[in-house]
């Protein structure tokens, strides 16, 4: 299930945030820390390296693009063990009064595909509104500073 959100910036605004791997843990709801970014992110290919968890319990995933059509569309599959692998698409599309980003994710593999998908869907979608808040606020804020 897709997550909308009306943002007053431009789809690219969005972009510049999710072309800069080091601010991953600021609008992804779980990310505690970057660990690395890939000089060619956010290439096909390219990974960002990071941490989910609360100190001392961290563990350390990756995630990697799949296909970025910039700056309208993002494909990500990320990492983090031991729950599995999601896959993630965002989009940002151009409305009058600045985009309209929407973030749709499921699970990939691992144990997560065990859990019933509309018990699965519920928590994403609760997790993914406010990881589009977040994000939101930092394009927002990159031309509302």
């Amino acid at each position: 299930m897709a997550v909308r959100r009306q943002l007053t910036c431009s789809a690219d605004d969005v972009f510049q945030v999710l072309a800069d791997g080091w601010l991953y843990p600021l609008w992804v709801v779980g990310a505690s820390r970057m660990r690395a970014v890939d000089p060619a992110w956010p290439a096909v290919g390219s990974k960002l390296h990071h941490s989910t968890g609360v100190w001392p319990l961290l563990i350390n995933d990756d995630t990697e693009v799949l296909s970025c059509d910039r700056p309208r569309s993002i494909s990500l599959q990320a990492r983090g063990w031991p729950a599995g692998e999601a896959r993630v698409d965002i989009t940002a599309e151009p409305a009058p009064t600045g985009c309209v980003v929407s973030i749709e994710e499921d699970a990939a593999s691992g144990p997560a595909l065990l859990v019933p998908k509309p018990v699965r869907q519920a928590m994403i979608t609760a997790r993914n509104r406010e990881t589009l808040a977040r994000l939101g606020y930092l394009a927002e804020g990159r031309t509302h500073g």
